[in-house]
């Protein structure tokens, strides 16, 4: 058995009184004017437990990134309470965002500079962050010296510097070809387990879901509600292309696609 359906409504840790990395409770989002508003997310309410790598999938649409901007602190709830007891978590987008006139390694200095690092204490955290993300010796490299998979390290190394137990990832790998992707999923679980973090990572991608996450939380689409989850219990390191991992996604694929159907089409 690869996979485990489990209740969304028993993902609190009942088991003791340790702290979720984040709680929504009950969460609703809708844009709009009063009178005309439209809902996003409708009653999620969702836990990730402290080093829990957790993947939330979903059609296009479905408000994935909106309830991963909620956690963020970028925008707030419509109702509904969002806790985040580590302080703010640290953000990671689909671009890069890296600031082409400066080098990776101030890139990543930028993040130690705002989180307040004495000045002297920068450049050695820089450099060894870039060498966590094995980019050892590329602190003085500008943005367009660095292939789409060495920018995408740089901004894991600069989310990284914001020292955040909590990490936030909004489809980050999705514009990278299949084997650099592969790669950065190999890296990303190694820091992931070495840093003891915890991972909230958006994707619309089944089989990068099921290679990365220790649990799935699928939404259905508009307004986004939290369908069904699976609990991976395949052992780490996996690669995509595992048959555990492949069986896996065609059941989640199978849900994925009957909420698109019972949503419909728009």
């Amino acid at each position: 058995m690869t996979g485990a359906l489990t209740d969304h409504s028993a993902t609190a840790d009942t088991e003791n009184d340790t702290p979720p990395a984040v709680r929504l409770d009950h969460v609703h989002k809708s844009f709009g004017r009063p009178g005309a508003t439209q809902p996003v997310l409708d009653d999620i309410t969702l836990d990730v437990r402290p080093g829990e790598f957790v993947c939330l999938l979903g059609a296009s649409g479905c408000g994935k990134s909106t309830l991963l901007n909620l956690v963020a602190g970028l925008d707030r709830p419509t109702s509904g309470t969002i806790e985040v007891p580590g302080g703010r978590p640290a953000l990671m987008f689909q671009e890069h965002a890296l600031f082409p006139w400066l080098t990776a390694g101030r890139n990543v200095e930028l993040a130690l500079r705002l989180r307040g690092v004495p000045k002297p204490q920068r450049r050695p955290e820089a450099e060894r962050l870039l060498e966590l993300v094995r980019l050892g010796g590329a602190y003085g490299k500008r943005v367009h010296e660095l292939s789409g998979g060495m920018r995408q390290r740089v901004a894991l190394a600069r989310a990284l510097a914001q020292d955040s137990s909590l990490l936030l990832m909004d489809e980050p790998f999705a514009a990278l070809d299949a084997i650099t992707r592969d790669v950065l999923h190999h890296e990303l679980t190694r820091i992931w387990s070495e840093a003891r973090l915890s991972v909230l990572f958006v994707t619309h991608n089944v089989r990068e879901a099921v290679r990365l996450g220790q649990r799935v939380v699928l939404l259905s689409s508009r307004p986004g509600r939290v369908a069904r989850e699976w609990a991976v219990d395949i052992p780490q390191p996996r690669r995509i292309e595992d048959a555990a991992v492949a069986d896996l996604s065609v059941e989640i694929t199978e849900e994925l696609r009957g909420e698109i159907r019972r949503h419909g089409q728009h």
